[in-house]
């Protein structure tokens, strides 16, 4: 077992084929300075699995990827590090953290309780073009869902929520809730073909925005915690499975 271990830790990438990988993030990435570059890149390629879970990657190696110097890539590292996102290895380089269940069962505990709160206080504030806005989104989920471009429905329903967290117009829940958004968000891709098609989901959105329009900010705070219930317990399902 020591001897599996140090070998894949000292294990190397294809640097042309993380390169392609990254290609689409590297260049929408717009930040200059380099070590927040770095890590904007690197929390977006873990966050959309291009990094995968439990992958060991050196130091050395994700420097040239980016095209850049060790030292601003170790800088990104030690932010990632503190964020639960990576951890590193001295001299060898970074793993990537695995989706841990206790660890997801505990964001979706706290995420359930603020994005209902999210969405009561949304329910106050939102003009009728934001709720069209939402609503647009659904058909766009639907959309994708018929269409089975998953990766677009997760994007899709990624920003759904965002959207109903930003209508809170509450910036404190708001940077509670996004310090765990990634981790749940790596989890709905992780899962995303060991789960139904997610129909259900579709029917529940459009119950939190028909609670929203009507101006129920209790019935949409017991709507999105209820969303939010079924797809902590579907996905922790899921990721039981595909650890086994």
């Amino acid at each position: 077992m020591k001897d599996q271990t140090t070998k894949n830790t000292a294990s190397s990438i294809n640097i042309q084929k993380v390169q392609e990988d990254l290609e689409p993030i590297i260049m929408n990435v717009t930040e200059r300075k380099l070590p927040l570059r770095a890590y904007q890149i690197l929390r977006l390629a873990i966050r959309n699995l291009k990094l995968l879970p439990g992958k060991t990657i050196l130091e050395r190696e994700i420097a040239e990827v980016l095209g850049m110097s060790r030292t601003p890539v170790r800088e990104a590292l030690i932010r990632l590090q503190t964020e639960g996102v990576v951890n590193l290895i001295p001299r060898k380089g970074f793993k990537i953290e695995p989706i841990e269940e206790r660890d997801l069962r505990e964001i979706y505990e706290v995420v359930e309780m603020l994005e209902g709160l999210a969405a009561k206080l949304a329910t106050n504030t939102t003009s009728e073009e934001e709720i069209l806005n939402l609503e647009w989104l659904i058909e766009q989920q639907e959309k994708a869902i018929n269409e089975k471009d998953l990766e677009e429905w997760a994007r899709l329903d990624n920003l759904f929520h965002f959207k109903i967290i930003e209508f809170a117009e509450n910036k404190r829940l708001s940077n509670v809730i996004e310090v765990h958004a990634d981790q749940l968000y790596r989890a709905r891709l992780l899962t995303i073909n060991k789960r139904p098609l997610p129909f259900q989901s579709i029917v529940e959105h459009r119950a939190i925005v028909a609670c929203m329009r009507a101006r129920n900010g209790d019935a949409a705070q017991a709507s999105m915690q209820s969303h939010r219930k079924r797809a902590r317990t579907e996905i922790l399902t899921a990721l039981q499975d595909q650890y086994e």
